[in-house]
């Protein structure tokens, strides 16, 4: 982003230029940009192999980079349809940050698109909910000391309130409290009320307390806070060496996905399997699952709890369900 040529610089304008730079960094997520950035940098090189230029786009060059992601070239393996369409997403992005328009309606490119995903397209796999019973057995494994105060809090708060793993490190502990902020918590008696901007906008998640202390989300939370002295600034942090201490440092999302696999294997929760098939059935994905599939209640509230749009999406989370309750085969006389 910059001046237009025809308008002279000023120190007003230049830092009006850096301001709108971070708004526009803003709209999307830190772990879409780097995505996008591999899929530029990847489609670059691609080009730079084939003796011709990212710029300005080719729809042609495009389509053929496609069919090349979908069928595979010397050691890379063929690539998914929603990971092709990704890097279809982050190529149009590209493109639009440096003035061009990718039109993926382009005969070159919607044909290619069209025909991998009819030859190749395979049912979504979905990551293994981890049920009441199983989130039980997790928070079991963990120790009583600082580390484990903290990961029983994560493991709880983000399965009772369904929340991804990049929103509960991303909660800090009042409104405003540092600028990578993506909410903030209030603790009441009856629960906690998380505010929180997430991937569909700003939403507010309600976590009750549980029926005992052993296993309540927000007993839990409050245990973290109190012993790892946190008042202000990122709520999930690391801990000293010798786990003493919190730190300053806000926990990376990662630290979740590893600690649902590693609870996983020591919960001994799929254990008739491999480890490394075990550990590739469990995700971060694994908790709003866990919510979506165990809590009896009204659909509706699950689908308000994990922010989903519509019903439908609320569903493909839902394990175990009964499919069939209402059989509209009967409903029709048949």
């Amino acid at each position: 982003m910059s001046l237009p040529s025809f308008v002279a610089g000023s120190g007003s304008l230049d830092r009006l230029v850096d301001t709108a730079r971070d708004y526009a960094r803003a709209a999307a997520s830190e772990n879409t940009l780097k995505a996008y950035a591999k899929d530029w940098a990847h489609f670059a090189r691609w080009c730079r192999m084939k003796g011709t230029e990212p710029l300005p786009p080719s729809p042609e060059m495009i389509g053929l980079y496609l069919a090349n992601l979908a069928s595979g070239s010397g050691p890379s393996p063929a690539l998914s349809v929603s990971t092709i369409d990704r890097r279809l997403s982050g190529l149009a992005w590209n493109y639009a940050q440096r003035g061009f328009n990718l039109d993926r309606k382009n005969r070159h490119i919607a044909t290619v698109l069209a025909g991998i995903k009819r030859k190749h397209a395979r049912p979504p796999v979905q990551k293994e909910a981890i049920l009441a019973e199983d989130i039980l057995a997790m928070v079991a494994t963990l120790p009583f000391d600082l580390r484990g105060l903290r990961d029983r809090a994560i493991l709880l708060m983000g399965y009772a309130g369904g929340l991804r793993r990049s929103e509960i490190v991303s909660l800090d502990v009042h409104k405003d409290d540092t600028p990578d902020s993506g909410g903030w918590i209030e603790i009441f008696e009856k629960g906690a009320l998380l505010t929180l901007n997430a991937k569909t906008g700003w939403r507010e998640v309600e976590i009750g307390r549980g029926s005992k202390d052993q296993t309540c989300p927000v007993h839990a939370l409050e245990q973290w806070l109190h012993f790892a002295k946190i008042n202000f600034g990122p709520v999930f942090v690391g801990t000293s060496r010798d786990g003493k201490r919190a730190t300053e440092t806000r926990l990376n999302d990662k630290h979740v996905a590893r600690l649902i696999k590693r609870t996983v294997l020591d919960a001994g929760i799929r254990s008739e399997l491999p480890e490394k098939d075990r550990l590739a059935l469990f995700s971060g994905h694994s908790l709003r699952a866990g919510l979506a599939s165990s809590a009896e209640v009204d659909e509706r509230y699950v689908q308000k709890q994990l922010g989903h749009a519509s019903a439908e999406m609320t569903r493909r989370y839902q394990r175990r369900r009964d499919r069939f309750r209402v059989n509209l085969s009967k409903a029709a006389g048949l």
